[in-house]
């Protein structure tokens, strides 16, 4: 295995692209040679895309009552759960947001909504936020409001959206598993429509849904081809009265090897490790770097608290590794 996983790595660091059955027989490192495959990761890594640390926070600006089923999702109202209900929230917290991430050092900041889409007044206040984010910090906003058309895409462009987030969540075979209440191909045109207006993408998925590594496989060649931007990755931290509660189908090696696999066949792309690496990864939360990201979130998610942001700076600072600073 040792000797498959380093001429798999001199193939991607040729520029080479691998194939899902290789990708898939890099999955079953086992003992020592899990090393192995985390050390060609850094080496893909550090040759593709370096070794600073990409920062991002968000802020949900509306939460709860989404009309989509998603089994995971606390702020689903198929859900019974205690996730926060409250519309958009003022033009001001949005843009404070902003000024709070600048602080703790991110260098992007999303603003996130629940529900299928946004428009209407709705979006003209996302629009104005976004004015003001541009001219008043130095943070790189973002925008996550679900479904949209390259219309949408473009105004959001026009008013200072740097990248749009929008993820597929699982592989196509998978997704009707997860969710019932849209169509996969929604979430691929919604990504195509924001490219096609100019505008990254960054799209990623959820783990631990209960796929099979060969459907996070599949996830990782669908994200390929799309050409994203930025893949962020998350794992699954269950929710009571989700349909995923009390759902545990990762270990913490099961997420490494996950992230090592996608920098193997995403080489030259940005890969953030997001919600769940506290719940999941435990003491192991520094490896991520270790085995191929090079982003993680700080500060909150969506409806659970992250991990306090000067311990995850301080373990930068251990690790040695710089972070990106805010710039337009």
């Amino acid at each position: 295995m040792e000797q498959f996983i380093n001429a798999m790595a001199d193939k991607v660091l040729k520029g080479e692209n691998l194939t899902p059955e290789e990708a898939l027989r890099l999955s079953q490192a086992e003992g020592s040679t899990v090393f192995d495959l985390f050390r060609a990761a850094t080496r893909i890594k550090e040759q593709f895309v370096g070794n600073d640390v990409h920062l991002c926070s968000i802020i949900n600006a509306k939460s709860g009552r989404c009309a989509e089923d998603c089994a995971f999702c606390a702020q689903s109202s198929h859900h019974k759960t205690d996730a926060p209900v409250y519309g958009l929230v003022q033009e001001e917290a949005m843009v404070e947001g902003a000024r709070a991430a600048e602080t703790m050092g991110s260098a992007c900041y999303g603003i996130i909504t629940s529900g299928t889409t946004v428009k209407g007044q709705e979006l003209e206040n996302i629009l104005a936020a976004l004015r003001r984010i541009r001219k008043e910090t130095t943070i790189l906003p973002s925008c996550s409001l679900g479904i949209i058309d390259e219309e949408t895409a473009f105004r959001l462009k026009e008013a200072g959206m740097d990248t749009y987030h929008h993820n597929l969540e699982t592989a196509e075979s998978f997704f009707p598993s997860i969710c019932t209440t849209h169509d996969y191909q929604d979430d691929v045109n919604t990504v195509r429509a924001v490219k096609k207006a100019g505008v990254k993408v960054c799209s990623g998925g959820i783990f631990g849904l209960g796929e099979s590594v060969a459907q996070r496989i599949e996830m990782a060649f669908t994200l390929k081809e799309l050409d994203v931007d930025s893949i962020p990755m998350n794992f699954l931290n269950p929710i009571d009265g989700t349909k995923l509660e009390g759902a545990c189908n990762l270990t913490a090696m099961d997420c490494l090897k996950t992230i090592a696999l996608y920098r193997f066949i995403l080489p030259d792309k940005r890969i953030t490790i997001c919600g769940g690496r506290e719940k999941n990864l435990r003491d192991l939360q520094s490896w991520i770097f270790f085995a191929g990201a090079n982003g993680t979130m700080i500060g909150n998610y969506l409806t659970t608290l992250g991990r306090n942001v000067g311990v995850d700076l301080k373990m930068f600072e251990d690790l040695g590794l710089s972070t990106v600073m805010c710039e337009h």
